[in-house]
């Protein structure tokens, strides 16, 4: 159980005892002013208020009723009604000692497990994956590692776009194509985005491919046999180059995951059926539309949710509305997260409040979209190529590893030219994705490879380094297991620092998987690596006394079990030399 959960435990007893009504709030956070206290109860105030008494005086009364003799050392009041704990060595002493026992480093798995169906990548097969694609992937991923720690059962899908207008384009150029040859064909789908953007041209100048486009659309739609095994051939290539980008990043996504926009192809019309047997289609402009009174524009006239085209065709929304139901019934989800573009939070909102109101998803099931903002060049501007296109990952990826070799082959050339290739591609993706993952994810970021590869400063490097000084400890002091027994011993204000910081992993592990922020474990991990500096500089290790020496030792270990364990969770693979 994590800190601020035992210590909330034990203040809703105490806020009883005091007299305060059982639903009171004791507002347990950590202390932002560490000199008075670790902790803060701050829940007097509002308790207070509806008791009509002295925020003080209540505090007070709490004071006296809360049972905190085995974990805090002193129990304060600030203020109008502050209360402000401070945890006795004792007490951090034999948790970091239980934690380093535990295999899942004092992380306890969930009480109740949840089915959680999580939405992200899903690239369009239509092209390479790009850098637009980078932010859906990594904060997803990192979240579904969360979830998946804390011991729920998650479902990863890759709501790939597979389907539509441009599948017929590029059908009926993989026919011309075909017509000069098979080798002609696979040396053009080696570049995606060249085959894309030679179809692309084709149909835009030729009205004759323009209409054999249309015409292949239609035939697809209807299941026809030929068009099927083209558009199969061009999926299966397109994937082959989504997997290798995701092996390279180190994400969790396999073919398995894919669940594209053609499965829910066959449910389309029954989507529209439902809806209508619901009473909430209404025909405007010959479209079929949802209209919600929660969403209105400008003019105070309601938005439409438009779910089927004036020609019979479906949109985006009517297949988000069929993938919901499938998620909610078939895959029985308590929660679904939707790691999508900012941009796209009206057009979710409106869906996820057509499916409730139909009745696809039950009330008990959360829908949640958790938006992030745009990868921007240190212009200011979308991350593009000087050239002013589209950034390929995988030239990203080449263009990390590259620099993470220079700079690895700088610090370091006394290692070999293999071992310096082999840290350059852990550094260099693991650079790219924690400059991302440390961003809040809401907002838009500056991209900067400068910035992203330094050995200071809030960046993978930075932890990575710190893990391989307590590696190289280690190697120096030639430890086996055997060389760690005992306990660990709170005694220094440098180990005690750090031992809080190791003992509120579980805290900060639990928030992400509920927030779906891994901004805080970053900054978690951040401030966790400076505290280990403080006390390595503070604290001899392998030259104290006994038992300190035993102590430290054990120490060093958890920091560098968590770091590892969190860093993991970013999907950001630990080395044990730069």
């Amino acid at each position: 159980m994590n800190i601020r959960t035992l210590l909330d435990q034990r203040f809703r007893a105490a806020f009883q005892q005091a007299g305060a009504p059982p639903e009171t709030n004791p507002q347990v956070q950590q202390s932002g002013r560490p000199e008075f206290g670790d902790y803060q109860a701050n829940g007097a105030m509002a308790a207070a208020k509806a008791l009509r008494m002295p925020p003080r005086a209540l505090a007070e009364k709490v004071v006296q009723a809360v049972d905190l003799q085995d974990l805090a050392e002193r129990v304060e009041i600030a203020g109008p009604g502050f209360i402000n704990i401070t945890l006795s060595k004792t007490w951090l002493s034999r948790q970091l000692s239980e934690a380093l026992r535990d295999a899942r480093l004092g992380v306890a798995p969930v009480e109740h497990a949840q089915n959680i169906v999580v939405d992200y990548s899903s690239p369009n097969l239509a092209k390479e994956m790009h850098v637009g694609h980078l932010r859906s992937t990594i904060i997803g991923d990192a979240v579904v590692r969360v979830l998946e720690f804390l011991g729920h059962r998650v479902v990863r899908q890759n709501h790939v776009g597979d389907w539509g207008t441009q599948f017929g384009m590029l059908i009926a150029y993989i026919e011309r194509l075909r017509t000069s040859g098979e080798a002609q064909l696979t040396l053009a789908l080696e570049d995606l985005e060249g085959f894309y953007r030679s179809a692309k041209q084709l149909f835009d100048s030729d009205p004759a491919f323009a209409d054999t486009a249309r015409a292949y659309v239609v035939k697809l739609q209807q299941g026809d046999a030929h068009c099927l095994e083209l558009w199969k051939h061009f999926i299966d290539t397109s994937m082959g180059h989504c997997e290798r980008v995701y092996e390279r990043l180190g994400v969790t996504l396999r073919r398995t995951d894919v669940k594209a926009e053609s499965a829910y192809n066959s449910d389309l019309p029954r989507v529209i059926d439902d809806l209508r047997k619901q009473g909430l289609l209404s025909e405007s402009e010959g479209a079929q539309c949802v209209f919600l009174d929660e969403f209105k524009g400008k003019d105070d006239s309601p938005l439409p949710v438009i779910v089927q085209k004036s020609d019979g065709g479906y949109l985006y929304a009517t297949t988000d509305l069929a993938a919901i139901r499938y998620r909610a019934k078939d895959l029985a989800a308590d929660r679904v997260l939707y790691f999508v573009d900012a941009r796209q939070s009206l057009h979710l909102k409106q869906v996820f409040a057509v499916a409730r109101r139909a009745g696809f998803v039950a009330d008990s099931c959360s829908l949640e979209h958790h938006p992030f903002g745009t990868m921007m060049g240190e212009d200011g501007k979308p991350f593009k190529t000087r050239a002013g296109g589209t950034v390929k990952l995988v030239d990203l990826i080449d263009e990390a590893e590259q620099r993470a070799y220079a700079v690895v082959s700088e610090k370091n050339p006394g290692l070999s030219e293999g071992e310096r290739r082999a840290i350059a591609r852990s550094v260099g993706v693991g650079a790219v994705k924690y400059a991302d993952l440390s961003k809040n994810r809401i907002n838009d970021y500056i991209f900067s490879w400068n910035t992203m590869l330094a050995l200071d400063g809030n960046t993978a490097p930075y932890l990575l380094y710190a893990y391989t000084r307590i590696a190289s400890i280690f190697r120096r002091g030639e430890l086996g297991d055997s060389h760690f027994t005992g306990h660990i011993d709170i005694i220094e204000p440098a180990e005690r620092n750090l031992g809080l910081l190791l003992a509120r992993f579980s805290e900060v592990v639990e928030t992400v998987g509920a927030d779906c922020y891994p901004n805080l474990l970053c900054s978690y991990l951040y401030d966790l690596a400076g505290a280990f500096m403080q006390f390595y500089e503070a604290c001899p290790v392998l030259k104290a006394d006994e038992p300190a020496r035993s102590s430290r030792l054990l120490l060093c270990r958890l920091t560098a079990g968590v770091l590892h364990r969190g860093l993991d969770l970013l999907g950001i693979e630990t080395i044990e030399q730069m």
